[in-house]
């Protein structure tokens, strides 16, 4: 019996109705469409011409997304060399004039892109979506991804989003954010930061 691969679809704009491929399951846990949805209802126009950059990237499925509604480029960074492959094909799907992939770890990359953003006149929003399952060495990635976000120093940031377990208690303050709301769907959780005035 052949293997049926599993797909999502992007939502709305340019691109909806694009079947995105996802990577096997036990590697990364796709966001789910109910959690995209509440994303993208929360920027609405705000995603317009910025740079959306996805940490722990899988599929893509959240930059594409942004990408489809009128995200001017979107980053993506993935470790794992299967869903990277799936990663670069979809953008090839969609639109890879604005897609830039790169394969590595997301708290060497992240702040790398970051820093390489840091004079453009863009604004930047920034989704981290570390994985839920502990796997090898994976016990400490909230901290890690806590402390990435604490030490970013760029001013053109409008926006970070982290996608975590909802059982986790996410600082009110990092670095020079504030959390300004959390959401949850079931198990998982979107708490949104933004600059501390």
């Amino acid at each position: 019996m052949k293997e049926i691969k599993p797909t999502t679809k992007i939502i709305a704009g340019a691109y909806k109705g694009k079947v995105l491929e996802l990577p096997s399951l036990d590697v990364t846990r796709s966001s789910k469409s109910v959690l995209k949805e509440s994303v993208f209802n929360v920027l609405q126009f705000d995603i317009i011409d910025k740079i959306f950059i996805e940490s722990f990237a899988g599929s893509g499925s959240i930059g594409l997304e942004a990408v489809s509604r009128g995200a001017k480029r979107a980053y993506f960074i993935e470790l794992d060399k299967n869903s990277y492959s799936i990663l670069v094909k979809n953008c090839k799907n969609v639109n890879i004039e604005k897609c830039q992939t790169i394969q590595g770890n997301a708290f060497v990359q992240t702040p790398l892109i970051l820093d390489f953003l840091k004079n453009s006149k863009d604004e930047i929003i920034l989704y981290v979506d570390p994985p839920f399952d502990y796997r090898d060495n994976m016990e400490d990635i909230y901290d890690k991804s806590f402390r990435m976000i604490k030490n970013i120093e760029v001013d053109n940031i409008f926006k970070i989003i982290i996608e975590h377990q909802s059982a986790l208690e996410v600082p009110t303050v990092l670095g020079k954010f504030s959390l300004e709301k959390t959401r949850k769907f079931g198990k998982s959780s979107l708490s949104y930061y933004s600059y501390t005035i």
